[in-house]
Order: C-alpha cells, then structure tokens, then sequence
C-alpha cells in the first residue's frame, strides 16, 4: 500500500512539475487579481487613485496570490492522491465530491486568513478588517474550488493521453511480437527439413507420410487460428505439441522421446498460445540428438505451474543464442499477467516453468 501511495505522489509531481504549475498559478493569479481590483473599483469598494496605485495593487496582489496559490495547490495535489487510492471517481463518486469540496473550503479559509492578515500587517486596510477577512475567505473558497477542479481536469488530460501513449506502445510491441512468433514458425530451416523428411517418406511408407501431411497442416492451421489471441488452453498447447514433437520424432526417431505427466483438472488453464514450441524448438535447437545421446523431454505440472524439463547435450559447434523466443515469451506473458516464466540451467537438465493463468482471469486479459 506504501508503494502504492508512493507510486502514485511521484506521479502526481511529475505530471505536473515545479515549472508548469508556476506558469498555470501565474495565469490564474493575474486573471483573479484583475476580476477583483476592477470589480472593487467600478463597485465603490476600492476606488482606485491612479494608474501607479493600480500596479501597485496589482503587482502586490499578483504576488500573494502566487505565494497563496502555491499552499493551495499542492494540499490539493496531496488530497487528489489520497482520493485516488481510497475513494476512486469510478465508484464513489459522492464520497470523493464531499470530501473534496469541503477541503477545498477549509483549507481555502485558512490560506485566506494567514495572508489576509499578513497583507494588513505589510499595510492596514482602509476597510473593516473583518469584513475584508469574509470577502477574503469567500474569494479564496471560490478560487480554490476552481482550481481544485482545473488540476483534476488537467491530471485526468495527461494520464489519458499517456494511457493513449501506452496502448499505442502496447500495440506496436504486441504486433512485432506476433510477427516475431509467426515468422519463428514459418522457419525456412523447419519448412526445408519437414519438407524432405517428408520426400523421403512418401517413397518409403505412404500411411506415415499422409500422418506427416496432417500433423503439419495441423501445426499451421493452430498458429493461423491462435496467433491474434492472447491466449490458448494447456489442452490445445498439448495437442499442438504432440503435432510438433510427431514431426521432430520422424526425423530424430527414437533419439528423442519426451513424456507427458498432467492433471485433467489444469487443462482448461491458459497461457499464451504456441508458449510450448518456442520451449520445445528450444531444447531441440540447442542440444545434440543422436543414439549415443538421446533428447529426452519431460512435461509435468507443479501445482499451477507447467515445467518442461530437457537433459543437457549442448551442441560442440553451437552458436551463440539471442534468446529472442524467450524475450518474447516473457513479454506475451507480462501482457496477460503478473506472473512471469522462469527458465534455469541446471547441472544435468534444462528447466522452463510457466505460469497457468486461473480462467476467472480471464476477464483482465486485453483481446
């Protein structure tokens, strides 16, 4: 909750900073202090002698307004962040409108009686001190409550256009990140090695080469269908994976095996769709399969979390690993959830954890 608040003070001073508010404070200081020297001259209150007397009274007014207008607004700044937190715009509106005008008054009464007497004591009032604390205060109420209401319209302007400024962020990285999965599955190396696993089968045994036909249009048919959605199911990820590992398994045989450990009640659990491939391409990618040294892949669940676990072989001539799947991964991730994937090297095996997201949280997920 302490960070929260944190959060949410540092970003109140820096939507408005030092710089802005002094210029906002100065406009609204001079247009105040001209409405009421100009009222109390043409009102008989306070006539005015001379044009000297006029900037005297101006530039004296402009300046402790200034002063005033600065105790006001930061107790402002301060009570909007504290209502931000515990009475929100969006569900007590009320509350927050109550609480809100009577600080306004209350704090606008005692800057207006603080300076009201220490402009009497730079030089007295020609008037009734009493009724100069009054129209005072009225006036001080008056402006705060206007100024209370433009500093609320003036965060609510920038946090939108930054909201705006986000999404457009999010979007851009959400469209290069589906560019990125998209283009990792139409990898011309996969294509080309499919492709004549494919060749060689269709010699050998016609049965096995349709069943490699189906499983490969099985693979891109998923990531047409899922690629625009946030998210898939653990069931349809494991059936793409089958699909994916039957196509590795034609062309590795039995070098590499791979074991599936799942309960039935986490299969309606969710995670970024093709999150399996880019950990299976992977272990695949990185490590060497052959019969003196199979791959053998485990995928099994600790609690919510999917855990794909790959013994360590790593390739003599490999070379050095981006690792932009898993960069991406890990940012499909933090667009659907709090939670994040952990990858870890061990001595002997290759772990990858990945959150299950719960279906009720579904309804926080962005499509």
């Amino acid at each position: 909750m302490n960070s929260e608040k944190n959060r949410q003070l540092k970003q109140i001073h820096q939507l408005l900073s030092f710089k802005k508010l002094f210029r906002f404070l100065l406009g609204f200081s001079t247009a105040v202090q001209l409405i009421i020297i100009s009222y109390n001259h043409l009102s008989g209150y306070h006539i005015l002698g001379s044009f000297e007397y006029f900037l005297f009274r101006f530039f004296r007014g402009v300046g402790l307004s200034m002063l005033a207008g600065f105790m006001l607004a930061y107790p402002n700044l301060l009570m909007i962040r504290y209502l931000n937190l515990v009475a929100p715009w969006s569900n007590k509106t009320f509350k927050r409108l109550s609480v809100q005008l009577s600080f306004s008054i209350a704090i606008a009464i005692m800057v207006s009686v603080a300076f009201t007497t220490f402009a009497n004591l730079l030089t007295p009032y020609a008037e009734n001190f009493r009724g100069v604390l009054i129209n005072n205060a009225l006036i001080f109420a008056v402006a705060n409550i206007l100024v209370m209401a433009i500093l609320e319209g003036w965060i609510f302007f920038i946090e939108s256009r930054r909201a705006e400024e986000t999404a457009k962020n999010l979007q851009e990285e959400l469209s290069q990140i589906k560019f990125e999965v998209l283009k990792s599955q139409i990898n011309p190396h996969f294509m080309f090695n499919s492709l004549n696993v494919l060749s060689g089968l269709i010699n050998k045994d016609t049965g096995k080469a349709q069943q490699f036909i189906d499983e490969f249009s099985h693979i891109y048919r998923y990531v047409l269908e899922t690629i625009e959605q946030p998210v898939a199911t653990l069931n349809q990820e494991l059936d793409f994976m089958r699909s994916y590992l039957f196509l590795q398994q034609i062309r590795y045989g039995d070098d590499l095996s791979y074991s599936v450990n799942i309960p039935a009640h986490l299969m309606k659990l969710l995670l970024p769709p093709l999150s399996l491939q880019v950990v299976l391409e992977n272990a695949i990618k990185h490590n060497i399969i052959n019969e003196t040294k199979p791959l053998k892949i485990e995928v099994f669940s600790q609690g919510t979390v999917l855990v794909v676990r790959n013994n360590i072989q790593p390739k003599i001539s490999m070379s050095t690993s981006t690792g932009l799947g898993l960069k991406n991964l890990t940012k499909r991730y933090a667009l659907i959830s709090l939670e994040e994937p952990d990858f870890t090297i061990g001595t002997n095996h290759y772990l990858a954890k990945l959150p299950l997201i719960h279906i009720e949280k579904d309804e926080n997920i962005n499509h």
